[in-house]
């Protein structure tokens, strides 16, 4: 599988993903299905190729890059965030410290789980 393949498949399981989300009003985002997909079939290969392994790993380290539109959209938006500070801080604040104890408690249950076997 080339680098060309495997920035296809990459595509493809975001596109499957984003028809799922849209065929069945689903609250996850596309991407979102599509990376449980692609996961999936990877379990189901019972490996990661070396070509997307390396094109995965070339996306990674660009990753920064893709912080520039968000960033563009803070400064387009700086008033309309100035103005709903509280309720974005209470949000984040919150989802963060909810990641956290959701991630701490998983990582506990699986541990006692390998653990017992």
């Amino acid at each position: 599988m080339g680098i060309l393949a495997s920035i296809t498949v990459l595509l493809v399981c975001q596109l499957i993903g984003e028809t799922i989300a849209k065929i069945f009003a689903l609250p996850v985002p596309g991407p979102v299905i599509g990376m449980m997909l692609l996961f999936t079939g990877l379990l189901i290969r019972r490996g990661l190729p070396a070509d997307l392994d390396k094109t995965a790993n070339f996306l990674l380290s660009h990753l920064s890059l893709l912080f520039i539109p968000a960033g563009t959209g803070v400064v387009v938006y700086a008033k309309l965030i100035a103005d709903e500070w509280l309720p974005i801080s209470t949000a984040l604040v919150f989802g963060t410290a909810f990641t956290i104890a959701v991630t701490g408690l998983t990582m506990s249950f699986l541990l006692r789980r390998r653990g017992k076997s």
